[in-house]
């Protein structure tokens, strides 16, 4: 029995046995990761996974069960788990599978581009040179990088199947590879670490491993001599690691189930302004080659594109079909889940779209100011929209990265900094599924000495 039969097997039966509605959702992983230290491999990982849960509704009743163990003899035992599950749970009308409405449009024409044969067949040597090809350009960058914290690369590539006990069933193959680097660098006063890192589905789209290194050097080199600034209210530039982050705060406030129970700040702001007109965020599933892209999501609906914010003005929440049931919307195809879990929403390739100006354009008006390259923190708080994070970064002066700042907070309400939004930049680069350009604060508390 392949693995599709046994998974068909599962929900079918399920149905026989009683269950109104039944699910199975299987998953294939296999991944590889490498870390080296002076040249020499310090960690070599590699793993196999794979997996079965089996959704069954019964009553408005959910129960649920999972495996990773495909032995046909079991079937019956895990079907009579999920339901044996199910009889004990409290019925809710939200429980359900997804609509035949939601679950129509699968046989799109364009293709998503997620599986390159190229990373799913590349030897593990290719991850412990690329290491080795990095570390050595962070180390090339300048003598003051005497170590690295960690550097390294991995792939993967994943195979997702589901069906239901109605005859609907989809599959999707993906593959990812990435490098990373983090360089501490040294005057004898001062330790410094930078980062950097690249994540992408194809090989060919891969920035050089090389490349990766000196970035992350560079980034190391110069924070060496980082102070202290007064606390003043200046403009606020993020970089687009930083940028991405801070868009990222609004995943928990547009999440419909917060939305729902009313924990959330933007509950009562759909289809009020909350930005400017320069900011628009799109939570996009079927962005081609996108790390958070998918054909259908983790209830087998089709996923979609998502304006959450369009021109300043809140257009969306983000709904799973429990959810959507619960607040009399519709699911935008955002259930998120592994075998061994039940959907719960998630994010696609959440974004903050490009603006025009360029990063130095966006500096060039400043007198004095602070640009954000590093933060600590969980950011903002989905309930109440206060943001408070520690930053490490760069003085702006006359329009320049003048010096290095560190241990210093950045603090103020998510919903009146968004607003603070002045200049967003056409530097947008996915490095994986939340991204954003440099972003220009016009004004916001910076705490130091």
């Amino acid at each position: 029995m392949t693995h599709e039969e046994f998974a068909r097997k599962l929900a079918q039966r399920a149905h026989k046995k009683g269950a109104d509605q039944a699910e199975a959702w299987l998953e294939s992983t296999r991944e590889s990761s490498v870390r080296v230290r002076d040249g020499e491999v310090e960690d070599l990982t590699q793993a196999t996974s794979k997996g079965v849960g089996l959704r069954v509704i019964r009553e408005r009743r959910l129960g649920f069960t999972y495996t990773s163990e495909f032995d046909p003899t079991r079937i019956d035992e895990l079907v009579d788990r999920a339901l044996a599950a199910a009889r004990i749970a409290a019925p809710d009308r939200s429980n359900g599978l997804p609509a035949s409405r939601d679950l129509a449009d699968r046989n799109r024409s364009e293709s998503l581009d997620l599986f390159d044969p190229q990373v799913a067949e590349l030897p593990g040597e290719w991850l412990v040179e690329a290491s080795r090809a990095a570390e050595k350009a962070a180390r090339g960058l300048d003598p003051r990088v005497k170590v690295l914290e960690s550097v390294g690369a991995g792939n993967g590539v994943s195979e997702v199947f589901f069906c239901t006990s109605e005859g609907v069933s989809d599959r999707f193959r993906s593959s990812s590879i990435y490098v990373w680097a983090a360089p501490v660098a040294s005057d004898g006063e001062q330790l410094q670490t930078g980062h950097w890192l690249d994540n992408k589905r194809f090989l060919s789209d891969l920035e050089a491993p090389e490349a990766i290194g000196k970035r992350a050097a560079q980034r190391a080199v110069r924070m060496l001599g980082a102070r202290k600034v007064k606390t003043c209210r200046v403009p606020v530039v993020l970089d687009p690691f930083m940028a991405a982050s801070f868009i990222g705060g609004l995943a928990g406030a547009v999440n419909g189930d917060m939305v729902f129970k009313k924990a959330s700040f933007l509950a009562d702001k759909l289809g009020k302004r909350i930005a400017p007109e320069s900011v628009t965020v799109i939570d996009d599933g079927r962005m081609a080659r996108g790390l958070g892209t998918s054909p259908f999501d983790g209830e087998g609906v089709p996923t979609r594109r998502t304006p959450v914010v369009e021109r300043g003005v809140l257009g969306a929440f983000l709904y799973d079909c429990a959810t959507a049931r619960k607040a009399r919307a519709r699911t935008t195809g955002n259930a998120a889940r592994s075998y061994a879990s039940l959907p719960g929403i998630g994010l696609n390739n959440f974004h903050l779209c490009a603006g025009t100006p360029t990063p130095q354009e966006i500096l060039a008006p400043i007198r004095q100011g602070f640009y954000v390259t590093a933060m600590l923190g969980r950011g903002a708080n989905p309930v109440t929209g206060e943001y408070s994070r520690g930053a490490n970064g760069l003085w702006i002066v006359d329009g320049e990265l003048a010096y290095p700042v560190q241990e210093v907070t950045v603090a103020g309400n998510l919903l009146e900094m968004l607003q603070t939004i002045d200049a967003v930049g056409n530097d947008l680069e996915f490095r994986g599924s939340v991204a954003a350009p440099t972003l220009r604060l016009a004004e916001a508390m910076v705490s130091g000495a």
